[in-house]
This record gives structure tokens, sequence and C-alpha cells, in this order.
């Protein structure tokens, strides 16, 4: 009976592989989102401020830095608690891929949310203007939060591995 329960529940990681399959699809549907914003912003490059331009250009690269968030935890997490990717000698491979535990996996997140932080929070310094001082605090405080998590995710892991 216990060696049925154990092959039951080592197979039921499987079920996570349509999870990251679905992360995919939202890269597809960041893929659009990215090109909706430069055929939006592209007729108008002429008769936007530098200021403008700059606020797309830090769009379009948290977008990038989404999209490579997503990646990692698909190509990760699929490696790490699903199956090992097979991929044939000589074929491209990411250097990084079969590299990555959990830890390092979660450290790297963590990274790329206070990146992610960090653009959004100059978004809103670059549009202060119309942005209410006690709104900005909040921003500010929540990517401190971001920095202070990350920072003890990686101290705690740091502190695991010794």
């Amino acid at each position: 009976m216990e060696k049925i329960a154990e092959s039951l529940l080592y197979a039921s990681r499987w079920l996570l592989a349509p999870i990251y399959m679905g992360l995919s699809l939202a890269l597809v549907l960041l893929l659009l989102k990215f090109f909706e914003e430069v055929a939006h912003s592209f007729p108008m490059i002429f008769s936007m401020a530098e200021a403008e331009l700059v606020l797309v250009v830090l769009s379009l690269i948290d977008m990038a830095l989404v999209g490579g968030l997503l990646v990692m935890v698909m190509f990760s997490g699929y490696e790490n608690f699903v199956s090992q990717i097979d991929i044939k000698e000589g074929e491209e491979k990411l250097s990084w891929l079969g590299k990555l535990d959990a830890g390092s996996l979660k450290q790297k997140v963590a990274a790329s949310i206070v990146a992610i932080s960090s653009i959004h929070l100059l978004k809103a310094f670059m549009n202060a203007e119309n942005i209410a001082n006690d709104k900005l605090m909040w921003f500010v405080i929540i990517h401190l939060t971001f920095v202070v998590s990350a920072i003890g995710m990686a101290w705690v892991d740091n502190m695991n591995k010794h």
C-alpha cells in the first residue's frame, strides 16, 4: 500500500506540467502586449517628449524583465519539480538550464521582482508632478519592502548552505 501511495504521489508531479505550459501562453500574451506598445508609440515618436519616450522604453524593459522571469520559472520549475529537459548534443542550450535549484530560482525571482519594482518606481518619479506625495511614499515603501525581502531571502538561503 505504501509503495502505491508513494508512486502516485511521485507521479502527481506531472500535474505541474500544464501550469508551466500555461506560463508559456502568458509569455505569448506578454509578447503581444510588448508589440502593441511599440506599435502604439511608433507613430508618435516625433511628437513625444523625451521623458515620455523614456517612460515607453522603461515599460518595454519592464516587459522584457517579466518575460525573462517567466522563462526562468518555466524551465527551472519544470526541471526542478517535473522532469529533466533533454536537449540533444550540439543543440542550443541555455547556460543556466539544469543549474538552478529551488533556492537559486527563488533568489533570481526576488531579484527580478526588485528590478521590476525599480523600473515602476523610476517611472513614478519621472511622472512625480502628476502623482500625490503620499502615493510616491507608498511606492518607495513597497519597493524597499521588496528589496529587504530579497536580501532576507538571500541571507537565509546563504545561512542554509553553511
